[in-house]
């Protein structure tokens, strides 16, 4: 029969036109008329070659250009990046409605692992998560499908911690402008993208405003100024642009004799010397910026070591009274 009900309630099409046969499954919430209006439409379709609509599961590219003209714009911190990303999942989304979401994210990994690198991969699965979504909570669809939708496992973070020595051996090899992009990195733990965003209004007496859309979290965020930073806040805002600063902290730490390090490690460099001078987790966590103290925790290991070398130091100071006891007790 053309229309039935599945045992779980979920109603079914099936159809043959042209000996085409055709077999779609409704979303949940949906009702015999839904079936019924599927089915027609489904024959009309199939007779005109076109798309039918189906209640309840819209076509991902249609719910991927409406997150790129409507959402994208208004509340992401790159409109342009968030575009890009729903472009190149669109272009392999044709024929995709929301209800084969897990289907059309298998095939963008599939396209996409021979040609980029999973961080790139998991923002394109990202917007396709973020687009439905939305969808299901304006009402488009009857299921958040964004729900199955799962990012790859990401294995990419780095241990490079650079001691004040080296990051002075790398600034000096750099251009004036990149050598403050350098040092306010590090004493700030600011982001490339959010260094070369700062404005002259944004320095005050004491403190420097990172506002919430030039951040990674959306959150803005009050850095305050150190006496080794003045020197470098004249050079605010920067003449030089974000790619500017990547290719010039490149040819720096290659003369350096250090071409492993880029320049986000000057971040991860802030947080481990705060550290070894006994800064506790939850204030670097404030000073970066994290959403989470989870996401400090990275750092942790570093604590740990600072602590094992604090006992250490311990041990050896009571050592001589340890063995004195142990004497002491073979006397006995």
């Amino acid at each position: 029969m053309p229309i039935r009900q599945d045992a779980e309630g979920r109603w079914h099409v099936d159809l043959c036109v042209r000996r085409q046969r055709v077999h779609r499954k409704l979303p949940e919430g949906a009702t015999e008329n839904d079936a019924k209006r599927l089915d027609a439409e489904l024959r009309v379709a199939l007779s005109r070659n076109t798309a039918p609509v189906v209640p309840g599961d819209p076509l991902i590219l249609d719910l991927l250009a409406h997150y790129a003209e409507t959402h994208a714009p208004a509340a992401l911190r790159s409109a342009d990046t968030a575009k890009h990303h729903a472009v190149r999942v669109g272009q392999l989304a044709a024929g995709y409605r929301a209800s084969q979401a897990r289907q059309l994210a298998a095939h963008v990994v599939e396209k996409m692992r021979p040609h980029y690198q999973v961080g790139t991969i998991n923002r394109s699965l990202g917007t396709l998560k973020r687009a439905l979504t939305l969808a299901w909570e304006r009402g488009a669809t009857s299921e958040n499908w964004g729900a199955h939708v799962k990012r790859l496992p990401e294995h990419n973070e780095r241990t490079v911690y650079l001691t004040p020595a080296q990051v002075q051996k790398i600034a000096g090899r750099a251009s004036e402008n990149v050598r403050a992009a350098i040092w306010i990195a590090l004493l700030t733990g600011a982001r490339r993208s959010e260094v070369c965003k700062i404005q002259r209004e944004d320095i005050g007496r004491d403190s420097i405003l990172i506002h919430a859309g030039n951040t990674k979290t959306l959150k803005t965020r009050t850095v305050p100024i150190v006496p080794a930073l003045r020197p470098w806040l004249k050079y605010l805002p920067l003449p030089i642009t974000y790619e500017g600063i990547k290719s010039g902290f490149r040819r720096a730490r290659e003369d350096a004799g250090m071409p492993h390090v880029h320049y986000h490690d000057l971040r991860h460099s802030c947080a481990s010397i705060l550290l070894s001078l006994g800064v506790d987790l939850y204030t670097i966590s404030k000073i970066l910026g994290h959403s989470s103290i989870k996401t400090t925790e990275r750092y942790a290991h570093l604590q740990v070591k600072a602590q094992r070398a604090a006992l250490g130091k311990l041990g050896r100071y009571t050592q001589p009274y340890t063995r004195k006891t142990k004497a002491a007790r073979k006397a006995a």
